[in-house]
């Protein structure tokens, strides 16, 4: 079967974007690795420009469309707060104008962020419309829209973070990384395949924003039939792309996590890693913690290298007060 992208895409891609991206820091916690048995690396794209991983797959399409002689005299992305961010900072850099279109519930702070990158802002009142209005948009001459995970150079580009942790952390045996609309995870699987194949990947999702894992037991893609306000909010998707979800089924585990187990690893990550992530980073450690703990394969009790990619850093003061509503330190993590 061939998938959409493979290790070769995402080199290039780090070719492409390299100088103009952070190289983001692994960072490791003793006591966390005490009290789990295995070593855990976190990959920190909450350091990378405009907070999250959303930078790499955004320069990266930009770029590369540039590049190739694209005439570009506006670019437009819908999005619920980070790859707004990225777009409004990639086009910026690039010299290119942005429009960028952002349901009316997104987080505040990602929305003021993206304005300030010189990008104009247009508001919808539900997700459909906003995917539908830059759809539409996208018909003008001159108009590039760059989608938040179903298209290739943006895959790409975003699996570079993994490409970079695998240089940085050498023999590691399972990738964790959160899925919204697959992004990510598909160029995570990619370059994974290629420098680590004996490695395991796999992905997390919210329980209330389960369309992913509707859509892998289905064996086809589903939607959501109505909006989330999961707390993980960058995955508030309503359905994974036709490019993403064959990347998907090939994953080596998927699993949906509670809002209480949100909530909870966003506490104690944030406590023992000492740097603000968000919910939909944290929630990434739940599924390494439910993978390990139903493994099968009788070495769930060997210490195993286990990289857990740390999507984003943005939280504004009305989800943080939801994250921090109930204390989570009275029940120490453990398998």
């Amino acid at each position: 079967m061939r998938l959409p992208i493979n290790g070769s895409d995402v080199r290039e891609a780090a070719s492409r974007i390299n100088g103009s991206v952070v190289h983001t820091p692994i960072v490791t916690s003793r006591l966390l690795n005490h009290w789990l048995g295995h070593n855990f690396f976190f990959k920190m794209e909450s350091l990378q420009r405009v907070g999250a991983f959303k930078a790499r797959g955004a320069l990266n399409a930009l770029s590369r469309a540039v590049e190739q002689g694209t005439k570009v005299s506006r670019v437009i992305a819908n999005s619920s707060g980070n790859h707004a961010q990225a777009v409004a900072w990639a086009a910026s850099s690039l010299g290119l104008k942005s429009t960028i279109y952002m349901p009316s519930n997104v987080s505040k702070i990602k929305a003021q962020a993206t304005a300030s990158y010189g990008a104009e802002v247009v508001f919808g009142d539900t997700r459909e419309w906003v995917d539908l209005e830059v759809a539409h948009q996208a018909k003008e001459f001159g108009t590039l829209w760059v989608p938040p995970y179903n298209h290739r150079d943006v895959m790409a580009g975003q699996g570079t973070a993994v490409l970079e942790a695998l240089t940085q952390v050498p023999d590691i045996d399972l990738i964790a990384a959160p899925c919204g609309g697959g992004g990510l995870l598909s160029g995570s699987l990619a370059i994974a395949r290629d420098l680590a194949p004996n490695a395991e990947v796999i992905g997390a999702e919210p329980l209330e924003a389960n369309d992913a894992a509707r859509s892998l037991r289905a064996t086809r893609i589903c939607s959501l039939e109505t909006p989330s306000s999961t707390l993980a909010d960058g995955a508030r998707t309503i359905c994974v792309g036709d490019l993403t979800f064959p990347m998907l089924q090939q994953l080596d585990g998927f699993y949906e996590v509670s809002e209480g187990r949100i909530a909870y690893w966003y506490q104690w990550l944030n406590h023992l890693l000492k740097y603000q992530i968000e919910p939909t980073s944290a929630m990434s450690m739940d599924a390494v913690i439910q993978h390990l703990s139903c493994a099968s394969n009788g070495n769930a009790t060997q210490p195993r290298n286990i990289l857990v990619v740390l999507s984003g850093g943005n939280v504004d003061t009305s989800m943080r007060q939801l994250l921090w509503s109930q204390d989570f330190f009275s029940e120490i993590p453990s398998l």
